[in-house]
């Protein structure tokens, strides 16, 4: 057997759209040839797509208003035949209509000559089958580990596996020789066995055929061998590629009813790794895969989530992309013309989401993640309505009808941002329209003003000034802002308004004020845990960072993230006053961003090998320095008199930290909260994660200065001129930690918009002043005013003494 490698698997499996047809990759006239052993090894994969095709087409159709049916059941496949030869590559030929194939095997199964055969089901007497949510199928399968001891009895036991007869040392010898050979039959044959259905499948890579391995821990699969068989495929010849995937469906067909198994799931483990579903002409049978998947049971799925944690980095992110670009392609394909209508495959998108879900979970399981959350985002989901998706959503929850906003895991920041604004800026209208139909209704005269949430302020009483207006003011705080200096005449364009953000914050958290602990090991902030009789301050920073996420203003804060996570505990106010808010679930990992120093001390504690009680002689017990005097306070009830020991030691340490981060600061945290909270009470808040919610106050840290050089405008200046080409140069060739400087003197704010560089609008302004004179900034403006310096040089010098010692926020 002589089989030609293929160059690429982009020509395998594409469904027609107009009729209904599935597509295999071979060309027209090798379908016409029905002589050839290889032309009746393609009928075969005709048929199994068809029966997956014909599954679909019995749901949509023959329940009528989502009654659910069983599929056709295909019976054992025949053996490959030895001599198989192909030709040159080709297409594999469009397939007839499949109604006709289901058709004409209804009419010749009574006959039972063929073993090829399809075994149709009395699909009008099927048992109809409950829907699962989000429009993915539910299927009349169970897990063994959630039926009863009674029903456990009539499982039929699971039948015993071949003997593996392959070793991973074995395959790689017999790529090596169809290498130098060119006699692939060897191989080919494997594969064929191989995924001719998930018990061949867990024959072939199941480290011990007579082992269960029903550990969540271990799957019992050979990774090295899955890894290794699937590189090869991709540099195999096409035959053995289609071969492969007609086994799959075979095997997914057989899958549809009969108890779960463990080995079942590590089929599907294994079959989710295929490399070859990366390319539209293989989404019709990827999509069936991914639904069998999405519509396992809770428990099941538990055991694959944890299963996806073993699997490498490099293979992971491998299959997170073709997830996501399956997604891509179903809403905006290349060629629609190779993919189903939509509504004929409405499934596609809830099931490849459902199965995207259970990667994120394990992503977030592990510790630390498999890979960035970012990795989850699809920039595709950008460009379609999300207002829509989020208003329905809001409508219909996570039930009946699917949403992105289900699992807003894959939303990228920059869209949530969209539907954050796009809220907000209704509940300004709405709002505003209240307030102009009030007028109206008292007929009064109505006021421009009205619309505006309008803040008064003098400098020297900036604090108190703030707090009375906000306070006052309430009921206005979801209008746009504008800011009056008391005594200056300006009209805030935005500039008055971020000046007051940026002298208000730097007032606030300015060590003398008290309310916050600047801990210089982590460079962050912390509240104070000093009792006061006037929390309302604590409100005023809270409302003051939902002013600055519903105006789009980013903050110089410095809290750490188990602070955007306790602001989200819960993400809605709950309704009971009484009800405990911003209590997160802290870890020592948490305590180490706030303070380091503590919390190494907390982890040497658990890992001293000595007696604890002996050596360190401590209580559960807490002590603080409060104006001047010592305070204990008991970490738990007579905790005075319980011992720290090595058994105890571990809650010790976790009731030591839920003290410092949410007990010992729970009234300051609780206003802070509900300031917060009083300006973005929005469900949209229930889309993002902790970091999102710190990129939306205090802006990205990822800095692109190429992007910012793009976007710059110029006033003075052209940007061919010396001195802004010496600046850029300048800036470019600067550290990481002088780039931010620049950005920090020039903007008020080291850190970008979630848009981008594009969102800040810096400018470079040309200076009369002397070249004696260093560069001055209007952080209100995000603009930088140059002198014309002649040199790169004395550009370079001014420019570094400017940055390096500007004092706060730099302001002018």
């Amino acid at each position: 057997m002589s089989l030609q490698p293929s160059e690429a698997n982009s020509e395998l499996l594409s469904p027609a759209a107009g009729d209904k047809r599935l597509l295999l990759g071979c060309s027209a006239e090798e379908g016409e040839r029905a002589d050839s052993p290889a032309e009746a090894a393609g009928s075969e994969q005709d048929e199994r797509a068809a029966a997956l095709a014909a599954a679909e087409e019995e749901e949509e159709e023959g329940g009528g208003g989502g009654e659910k049916k069983l599929p056709p059941q295909l019976t054992e496949p025949r053996a490959a035949s030895g001599s198989l030869e192909t030709g040159p590559k080709n297409d594999i030929s469009p397939f007839s209509s499949f109604i006709s194939t289901i058709s004409q095997k209804q009419e010749d199964t009574g006959s039972g000559s063929s073993p090829t055969e399809f075994v149709i089901a009395d699909i009008k007497n099927a048992k109809e089958l409950p829907s699962l949510g989000h429009d993915v199928r539910q299927k009349q399968r169970t897990s063994v580990d959630i039926l009863t001891a009674e029903m456990k009895v009539s499982v039929p036991p699971e039948h015993p596996l071949p003997i593996q007869t392959k070793t991973l040392i074995d395959f790689r010898e017999d790529i090596e020789k169809a290498k130098l050979s060119g006699d692939w039959k060897t191989v080919y044959d494997f594969y064929s066995k191989t995924f001719d259905s998930f018990p061949e499948i867990n024959t072939a890579f199941k480290k011990n055929i007579d082992a269960p391995f029903n550990s969540i821990e271990d799957c019992g699969v050979d990774a090295k061998f899955v890894n290794a068989v699937y590189d090869a495929l991709l540099s195999s010849p096409q035959d053995i590629q289609k071969c492969v995937l007609k086994g799959i469906i075979n095997g997914l067909l057989q899958e549809w009813k009969g108890p779960r198994t463990k080995d079942d799931l590590r089929a599907y483990f294994v079959l989710i790794q295929n490399p070859l579903f990366s390319t539209t002409s293989t989404f019709v049978i990827y999509a069936h895969l991914l639904r069998q998947i999405a519509a396992l049971t809770e428990g099941d799925h538990h055991f694959l989530i944890h299963w996806f944690k073993k699997i490498s980095q490099k293979r992971f992110k491998q299959v997170l992309d073709r997830l996501l670009q399956f997604i891509s392609l179903r809403l905006f394909p290349a060629k629609p013309e190779e993919l189903p209508p939509l509504e004929k495959c409405s499934w596609w998108i809830p099931s490849a989401a459902k199965v995207l879900s259970l990667f994120n979970t394990s992503n977030s399981l592990a510790n630390p993640s498999i890979v960035p959350y970012m990795d989850f985002y699809n920039s595709t989901l950008d460009h379609i309505d999300l207002m829509e998706e989020y208003h329905n959503w809001q409508c219909y929850g996570n039930s009946q009808r699917f949403s992105f906003c289900q699992y807003p895991f894959i939303i990228s920041i920059a869209a949530k941002k969209v539907i954050i604004q796009k809220d907000s800026e209704q509940q300004m209208i709405n709002i505003a329209r209240q307030s102009l139909v009030d007028k109206v209704s008292r007929r009064q005269r109505p006021d421009m003003n009205m619309l505006f949430l309008n803040v008064k302020v003098r400098r020297m009483h900036l604090v108190s000034d703030s707090l009375d207006e906000l306070t006052r003011k309430r009921a206005d705080l979801k209008k746009k802002l504008k800011v009056t200096f008391v005594g200056e005449a300006g009209l805030d364009m935005g500039g008055l308004t971020k000046e007051w953000f940026l002298l208000l914050i730097r007032q606030i958290f300015h060590p003398d004020y008290g309310m916050f602990t600047y801990h210089k090991d982590s460079h962050c902030h912390w509240f104070s845990s000093l009792n006061c009789d006037n929390y309302s301050e604590f409100r005023l920073v809270g409302a003051l960072m939902g002013l600055a996420v519903y105006n789009s203003i980013t903050l110089d804060i410095r809290f750490p993230l188990c602070c955007y996570k306790k602001l989200l505990s819960p993400p809605i106010v709950p309704c009971d006053q009484n009800a405990p808010v911003g209590i997160g679930s802290v870890t020592i990992d948490d305590l180490c961003r706030v303070m380091p120093e503590l919390a190494h001390g907390l982890n040497e504690l658990l890992s001293y090998e000595g007696n604890v009680e002996e050596d360190f002689y401590s209580t559960f017990q807490v002590f603080q320095e409060e104006f001047g005097v010592i305070k204990c306070y008991n970490l738990k009830p007579d905790g005075d008199k319980i011992a720290v020991t090595n058994q105890n030691r571990k809650e010790y340490v976790q009731l030591y930290v839920d003290f410092l981060l949410n007990k010992s600061i729970y009234k300051q945290f609780a206003a802070f909260y509900y300031g917060f909270h009083s300006v973005c009470a929005s469900y949209a808040l229930m889309l993002l994660r902790p970091e999102e919610v710190e990129i939306l106050v205090c802006g990205s840290p990822e800095l692109d200065m190429h992007s910012l050089q793009k976007h710059t405008q110029y006033d003075g200046y052209q940007k061919t001129d010396l001195t802004v080409r010496y600046f850029w140069e300048v800036v470019l060739e600067f550290p990481l930690e002088l780039q931010k400087k620049l950005l920090h003197f020039a903007t008020g704010s080291d850190r970008v918009p979630v848009g981008g560089m594009a969102d800040l609008n810096f400018k470079i302004s040309k200076s009369e002043a002397s070249t004696n004179w260093l560069p001055v900034a209007h952080t209100c403006f995000n603009q930088l005013c140059l002198p014309p310096y002649k040199t790169k040089k004395e550009l370079k010098q001014k420019l570094t003494i400017g940055i390096s010692n500007a004092e706060g926020f730099g302001l002018e």
